[in-house]
Order: structure tokens, then sequence, then C-alpha cells
């Protein structure tokens, strides 16, 4: 962690004078670009066997798990761009870098999920009024293959958990795994019972597992794009941890927000009336709310005089 104090000295006839910035520089995200490279390779060629069996073969189960599959895909994609985009430097206007542009990957990744849902379902009703026998055991056969081209994948992205982009590949992933896993068991109770409503039973209930990760997806990057403070970290605990530095007698203007998918920012206002705030001050209170909270970036505005600003403060 590298904490940088720059002083600022305001024309500004208030009482609130004297800014300084400890920012406490935090890493992006770790780079996973092989394990986005290898798991997309291996699922574009998956989605393509699996769509086309289940179109030669009748299974509608089949075409729903690709379904999945492709979105996945596209996920893992829009993923890897935002990850990528991240790591620029700041420039112009981009203060901040594309940072963000991780959030956005995420919500995008959402609706594309949504839109393979509305794709399936529709699919589904068409085969369920126009039944068809599938093929049971080339619906296990090949759910088979895609329960370890999956799980594969997934285990490339098990140490990214702290990015709900990396964790957001992870879970699709594995989800993925145990919806073919459930493909595979229905071919074979098809198999057994040559009941054909098994398939598009089964493609319900994909539907109904993409559904409840895209609503968790959404949520999660919808709060992130809106700027809300990260729910791991307690507004109530950074300001009494701020307010518990020798001098500080009020904290106000606290704000804390995502900057990316993994990193996170933070502005205050500490009020000290009887006592100057050094760069090496400003240095320890950057460094525990990066060792603490995980704050990467933290701006500090430190005011003489109690209370100066009014109601604002507290």
């Amino acid at each position: 962690m590298h904490a940088h104090a720059h002083h600022h000295h305001s024309g500004s006839s208030s009482d609130c004078h004297g800014l300084h910035d400890a920012h406490g520089h935090h890493h992006g995200p770790a780079d996973f670009g092989n394990a986005f490279l290898i798991g997309i390779g291996l699922n574009v060629v998956f989605v393509v066997v699996e769509a086309a069996a289940g179109l030669i073969y009748g299974s509608m189960a089949l075409v729903a798990d690709a379904g999945h599959n492709l979105s996945d895909v596209l996920a893992l994609a829009l993923a890897w761009v935002a990850s990528i985009a991240a790591r620029r430097p700041p420039s112009g206007r981009f203060t901040y870098g594309y940072k963000s542009s991780t959030i956005l990957a995420a919500l995008a990744n959402a609706l594309l999920l949504a839109v393979a849902i509305g794709a399936i379902l529709f699919e589904t009703v068409h085969r369920m009024m126009t039944p068809q026998q599938p093929e049971g055991m080339v619906m296990a056969v090949v759910a088979g293959i895609g329960i370890a081209i999956n799980a594969l994948t997934a285990m490339l992205f098990l140490k990214g958990q702290d990015d709900i982009n990396i964790r957001g590949a992870y879970l699709h992933m594995a989800a993925d795994a145990l919806v073919s896993l459930g493909v595979v068991v229905a071919g074979l109770a098809i198999i057994v019972t040559g009941l054909w409503w098994i398939d598009p039973l089964v493609s319900l209930v994909i539907v109904a597992v993409i559904a409840v990760g895209t609503w968790g997806l959404a949520r999660d990057s919808l709060t992130m794009g809106l700027l809300a403070a990260p729910a791991r970290i307690d507004l109530a605990e950074v300001r009494q941890h701020l307010a518990s530095f020798d001098g500080v007698a009020a904290v106000h203007d606290l704000h804390v927000w995502p900057l990316s998918t993994t990193e996170v920012a933070l502005t205050a206002h500490l009020v000290m009336p009887d006592r100057a705030a050094p760069d090496s001050f400003l240095r320890d209170v950057a460094a525990s709310l990066e060792t603490r909270f995980g704050v990467g970036h933290s701006t500090i505005q430190v005011e003489s005089g109690e209370n100066p600003c009014g109601q604002g403060c507290s």
C-alpha cells in the first residue's frame, strides 16, 4: 500500500482549510487472461456441439443448456474486456481510469442472462406444443461432456471470489456443470421411461436456475452502479474508526463507494481543532482504512475549528 499526502490550500473564507488527500492505492483484479481465453475457447466449441446435438436429436434440454452456455461465453467475454479496461491508466476526463467498466460488464451480463431466459422459455413452450421424442443416450453423453468442460472452467476462476466479475464467471460455470448433470439424469430417465415430457421439464428447471443467478447478479451490479457502499463495509464502524484517531473531534461528509468490482474509494472530513495533521497522520489513516476495511483510495480533508461546516457536520 502506497500512501501519499497532498496539501491544497484553499482561498475560501470558510473555516475549513488544509485539504489533505491520503491515497492508499490498491491493485486491481488479478490477471485472469489465460483463464478467460481457455474458458471462452472450450465453451464456444461445446455450445456449437451441444446446440447441434439438441436440434438434430430433438432435445430441448440440450438446446436450453447450449443457450445457457452461450450466454456464459458472452459473459466471460464481457468480463474479460472489462478486466482489461480496468487496468488502463487514468487519462483526460477519465480521472479514475476505466475501473467502473467492470461494473457495467456485470450489469450487461445480467441483461444477457435475462434475454437467454426469454429465448429458452419461448422455445420450450413451442416444443411442448409440438412434442418430439428426444434421444436420451445422446442427451446423457453430450451433457456429460458439458459437466467436465464447465467444471474445469469453474476451477479456473476459483481464486478470484473477491471480484464480482470473477465470482460471476465462477458461479455461471459451476451452475452450468450442475445443469448439465440434470440433463444427464433426464437423458437416462427418458431411456428408462420413454417419457418425452421429461426433456422440456428439465429445460424449465434450467430456466429457473438461470433466473436465480441472474437476479443475484443484477441486484449486485445495480447496487454497485448506484455507488452504494459495499455490503461488507459497515459505515458506522468506519465512522467510529476515523473518530478514534487522536485529535479527531468529529467526522462528517463520509462517503464510501465502489470504483470497480474490486476497488473501493472513501472521502471524509475530519474535524481536528487542537491538533495538526502531518503527512504521517494521513498515511496512518490511509493504511488503517486499507488494512481494516479494504479501502484502497481514501481522501481525507482535515478541518480546524469545531464543527465549522454547520449542520453537515456530525
